[in-house]
């Protein structure tokens, strides 16, 4: 027996009061470069990873969740210094090509046009968003509507930050969409009773994904017919 199909991604859009965008992979490629650095600095530490086995790991959780696995891991000793490294080879690497994901300024001037507003919602520090938001252009698109798992007391999977979100731009959880790229993120949005579109516009295989209430997609242009297709 086959469950219903979902409506299309254009519908789940068109019905939203708030959309809520995860940042890394979803606004901006960053999600190629983290698994790359996250992967050496463990192998560094005595624990050899792979950017496949990173992605599957850690792919949308809180950097303190990643900092407690590595040093609970690695060899030799690791302290915060370690999450700072991170950050800074994170940063290098993107600056030296910062990219928003395919059809993301394009979707923001949808959103501005039909006066839908949207935020960002993300497991990284309010640090590491701003910079990849002023890399890439988008840092005054989201001002005074950027949250990060450094807001609330867990981070994702848990749905306390999508829900705080939520709660400040003033809309029920049953009238958002979040847009996001990861298995926690999708777990995030289901326990907060959000519907929650799957991105796999990135390196997240679509299976992942797959108990994204609002379906997957795998590119964000889709979202720009608001009528889903009707």
């Amino acid at each position: 027996m086959h469950s219903a199909p979902h409506p299309p991604p254009g519908q789940a859009l068109a019905a939203a009061r708030l959309v809520i965008f995860d940042c890394d992979g979803v606004l901006v490629d960053t999600e190629r470069i983290g698994p790359e650095v996250v992967a050496a600095m463990a192998t560094e530490a005595g624990w050899p990873l792979t950017p496949a086995d990173v992605l599957e790991k850690f792919l949308g959780t809180p950097e303190p969740y990643l900092l407690a696995q590595v040093r609970a891991h690695a060899k030799v000793p690791v302290d915060e210094s370690w999450l700072v490294e991170y950050r800074s080879r994170v940063a290098a690497a993107f600056d030296a090509a910062p990219h928003t994901m395919p059809g993301v300024p394009e979707l923001l001037d949808s959103l501005d046009a039909r006066g839908v507003p949207y935020c960002v919602a993300s497991s990284g520090s309010h640090a590491r968003i701003r910079h990849s938001l002023t890399a890439t252009g988008l840092w005054e698109r989201f001002t005074g509507r950027i949250f990060s798992a450094e807001d609330v007391r867990e981070g994702k999977p848990a749905p306390d930050l999508f829900l705080h979100a939520a709660a400040v731009c003033g809309t029920p959880p049953a009238e958002c969409l979040v847009i996001e790229d990861s298995p926690a993120g999708v777990r995030a949005a289901r326990a907060a009773h959000m519907p929650v579109l799957g991105y796999t516009g990135g390196p997240t295989p679509a299976a992942w994904l797959a108990d994204a209430s609002a379906g997957t997609l795998a590119d964000l242009g889709e979202l720009l017919n608001l009528r889903g297709g009707e």
